[in-house]
């Protein structure tokens, strides 16, 4: 038996999957129940009449070079949400399960987990160490009810990364009773390695990819999981049919050229300048109590007041994010790093009285 076929919910194993209608692109389509004509001002390639394709191979080629990875071991969705949302519901028996997650981290493993109806554990990661993870706490909480072990790296929104080495080990000792889900969605400013070279080691490591951050694609709402082959095809099993829209596929395929990806290496060169520069600037201002290290495209400031950071933002005209709503966070903001210009001006209007 497969790894995905011993932890998947038994009901998936005798699913019959959805058989969308027959995709032959050589042939004039009356199959689907599409409208024959296109709508007016369609500026699409293929046509927004039509359904778009139910696996997108060439994105799911595209993708698999970018990182990588033979495309069987991929999987493209609406951004990392739907993969998150796809391993809950595979993987995940309600009122059985269990997510293990360490806060403050991503905020949707624990929505996605708490829909599926599968208990949440946290081990609570340590502000004082720079929110490190607490790996004594860790293996306390370790259970035979822990299928799914969600860890973001760099973390969001503490900004820290997760040595390799650390987390090759946790996977090691999960074998064959849990997944350990990796969250890279910030992998690309940082200077850590990546597990992907670790894949074919681990057979349950999961790892999730995003094209928001680093390629400028948060509008287009891609993300990837990558696995191995037996998770990625019980994930395809239970994934809604033509679920990558198809602006969505041509908008991708055009902005993954090699001169595109080229311009994305100079921009994640220049954001991780800026994010030196900017936290040496907001270390200076007499409010601000630390900022934190960061390996993503934000930084965590604390601070004497994190309500009255956010005013002063917004004086300025900007948007920052208040994260004291966690106890680990308390009086913090999370601020991404924009251009020069505009993290001149904040910090600007943050030191205004």
């Amino acid at each position: 038996m497969s790894l995905a076929h011993k932890l998947a919910r038994p009901a998936l194993l005798t699913l019959t999957p959805y058989r969308h209608a027959a995709w032959e692109p050589s042939l004039e389509r009356l199959n689907a129940n599409e409208n024959p004509w296109r709508p007016t001002n369609d500026v699409s390639a293929a046509g927004l009449n039509r359904y778009p394709e139910p696996e997108p191979q060439a994105l799911e080629r595209r993708l698999a070079a970018l990182y990588g990875v033979p495309s069987h071991q991929l999987l493209v969705g609406r951004g990392l949400d739907e993969g998150i949302d796809l391993l809950m519901r595979a993987f995940l028996v309600p009122g059985q399960d269990a997510v293990l997650q360490c806060p403050p981290t991503f905020g949707m493993y624990a929505v996605a987990a708490q829909i599926q109806g599968a208990d949440l554990i946290e081990v609570p990661l340590m502000r004082s160490a720079d929110f490190t993870i607490d790996w004594v706490g860790l293996q306390s909480a370790l259970s035979a009810r822990v299928k799914l072990v969600m860890l973001c790296s760099p973390n969001n929104p503490t900004g820290h990364c997760i040595p390799r080495d650390q987390l090759q080990a946790l996977a090691r000792q999960l074998a064959d009773h849990a997944l350990l889900v990796v969250d890279e969605a910030y992998i690309e400013f940082s200077d850590t390695d990546s597990v992907l070279a670790c894949l074919d080691d681990h057979p349950n490591l999961v790892i999730l990819r995003t094209l928001s951050k680093a390629y400028g694609l948060a509008g287009a709402r891609c993300g990837v999981v990558i696995a191995a082959s037996d998770i990625i095809d019980l994930l395809r099993r239970i994934r809604p049919p033509y679920s990558m829209a198809t602006p969505t596929q041509e908008a991708i395929l055009t902005a993954l050229t090699e001169e595109a990806l080229r311009e994305a290496s100079v921009r994640i060169e220049q954001l991780k300048g800026e994010r030196s520069r900017l936290a040496q600037a907001l270390k200076t201002l007499p409010q601000v109590t630390q900022v934190y290290p960061s390996e993503a495209n934000f930084l965590l400031v604390a601070c004497a007041s994190a309500a009255t950071m956010m005013t002063r933002a917004r004086r300025a005209g900007f948007l920052i994010r208040d994260v004291s709503h966690h106890p680990q966070t308390r009086e913090c903001v999370r601020i991404s790093i924009g251009t020069r210009n505009q993290n001149d001006r904040l910090v600007e209007g943050l030191r205004l009285s």
